[in-house]
């Protein structure tokens, strides 16, 4: 598993608004984390579905490889999940611009 990986999570159980069901995400913990087989992956979601007025909350994944269709980042649902969720398959990698894009977006959403 690497930082920038979209592959297949398992969500569900979720509770309130917290996006779920079976989806592909992208990992965002650091390389080194990994590597040492942290228990926890941070990640977020993707979405096919556009939400109107929430641009600077989205980063759109055009598609690749095995991601079949655009997708979003859906950076508002980005959470912590045991990596026993995420499966083994990679569907697609993000570039530099689209990882930095989505990090610009993180620091917008958190106020760092």
């Amino acid at each position: 598993m690497r930082r920038g990986e979209v592959r297949i999570a398992r969500l569900n159980p979720n509770q309130g608004a917290e996006i779920g069901k079976v989806r592909p995400v992208v990992v965002l913990t650091e390389n080194r984390l990994l590597d040492a087989h942290i228990s926890m992956v941070m990640i977020v979601p993707l979405s096919s579905q556009y939400w109107a007025g929430m641009e600077s909350l989205r980063v759109e994944i055009l598609p690749r490889e095995r991601l079949l269709k655009s997708s979003y980042c859906v950076i508002e649902q980005t959470r912590s999940i045991d990596r026993n969720r995420i499966g083994d398959e990679v569907l697609a990698s993000l570039t530099t611009r689209e990882m930095a894009q989505l990090e610009k977006q993180l620091r917008y959403l958190t106020g760092l």
